[in-house]
């Protein structure tokens, strides 16, 4: 079973759409979402283990330009 997490991402002024789009691309990052609130998009990380999920969010999330902050909630399984 895939682990999974939750990625909350305040971007720049101005720059949602353009974060977005870079997102779409990466890999293990199975939906991107623009949200109203304190964050601006939401994106779902679905990966082998944690480890695999940390690798996605710091190496390929935290590197896009114009991300301001995250927030990584991971899912868990309620007996």
């Amino acid at each position: 079973m895939a682990t999974r997490a939750f990625v909350l991402i305040e971007t720049s002024v101005g720059r949602t759409r353009e974060v977005a789009a870079a997102l779409n691309g990466v890999p293990n990052v199975s939906s991107v979402d623009a949200v109203t609130g304190p964050y601006d998009i939401i994106v779902v990380v679905e990966a082998a283990d944690l480890n695999a999920v940390g690798d996605v969010v710091t190496s390929r999330i935290h590197t896009v330009s114009g991300i301001v902050r995250t927030v990584t909630c991971l899912a868990v399984s309620l007996p």
